[in-house]
């Protein structure tokens, strides 16, 4: 076999080739290809010379292939078709799909924005799985080690910014979450009250002060901590029978105090802060993937 330098050959020419073989006629194969039939000729005479061979041979009744033509035409077929294939955007059918989709958020971000998309998938996507991951931890650290191809939150990546885009899923304010016990619990809560009682902290990565704490800093005041949680699961358990105030997330709070002798109160007027907003974030990576696509329009229609 000889070598062939590919960088001297113009591709482009296999589609006027197959066009050529397939009609086995000058004119007819420049009508397909929307060309005029001299360039379609000298097209051919390219190819003979990248081929050393003349591919089309005239007979009484016209052209007919030679053997090297024989031979490439069924290859050709399929070499373009691959080719057409490998360039064109792959098509997602979801009640065919089988793909994996990963998810990471906390616990109760999980249970406001994602369990309602798994329902979609039974309907809609039976063969797919959702895989859904809620340990504390640095939540962008899996999109960009590509571990998951979502993460649910109301925090925003420290670094490396350009390289996620997000979706707003919720956007809600803070409120203070006691038990229905509590001696704060039947009237308006005063800054000073506030201050006066014990508090639980969630805080995802264990480590520093939380919003409210730097709220407060910035007034000169501080509270007493007396927990320190890494997940919302079970503020509940820690407030509904103690004397503890958490601040959390209204969409969030919701949650916690669903069917427990638990109250919501307005924060502090001192103390209110701007909507919290969570996103759907996901890396640049699958921005283009046509499953992951899917998946956000389906979360956008359910939320």
């Amino acid at each position: 076999m000889r070598e062939v330098n590919l960088r001297s050959v113009d591709l482009n020419l296999l589609v006027v080739l197959l066009q050529l073989l397939e009609s086995r006629h000058v004119t007819r194969a420049a009508e397909r290809l929307h060309m005029s039939q001299p360039a379609v000729s000298r097209a051919l005479q390219r190819l003979r010379a990248t081929f050393d061979d003349p591919l089309l041979v005239r007979t009484t009744s016209g052209f007919d292939l030679s053997a090297r033509a024989e031979e490439l035409l069924p290859r050709l077929q399929q070499l373009l078709a691959g080719l057409t294939e490998l360039i064109a955007e792959p098509e997602f059918i979801p009640s065919e799909a089988k793909d994996v989709v990963r998810v990471y958020g906390l616990d109760l971000e999980v249970a406001c924005f994602v369990s309602p998309l798994i329902q979609v998938l039974r309907r809609e996507a039976p063969w797919m799985r959702l895989e859904v991951r809620t340990e504390p931890r640095d939540h962008f650290e899996l999109l960009e080690q590509g571990d998951v191809h979502f993460c649910v939150t109301g925090m925003s990546p420290k670094t490396t910014e350009d390289q996620y885009r997000r979706l707003l899923v919720g956007q809600t304010t803070s409120v203070c979450v006691m038990s229905a016990d509590h001696p704060l619990a039947d009237s308006d809560l005063m800054l000073e009250d506030y201050l006066k009682a014990s508090h639980g902290l969630v805080s995802i990565t264990g480590r520093g002060p939380g919003v409210v704490d730097d709220r407060l800093a910035a007034l000169g005041k501080k509270r007493h901590l007396a927990l320190r949680l890494s997940n919302f699961m079970t503020v509940a358990d820690f407030c509904e029978h103690t004397d503890l105030l958490f601040v959390l997330p209204e969409i969030v709070a919701q949650k916690v105090a669903h069917g427990r002798n638990i109250v919501l109160k307005a924060v502090p007027e001192e103390l209110h802060t701007p909507a919290i907003n969570f996103y759907l974030y996901w890396h640049e990576r699958y921005h283009r993937d046509p499953m992951c696509r899917w998946i956000r329009q389906r979360i956008l229609d359910v939320i």
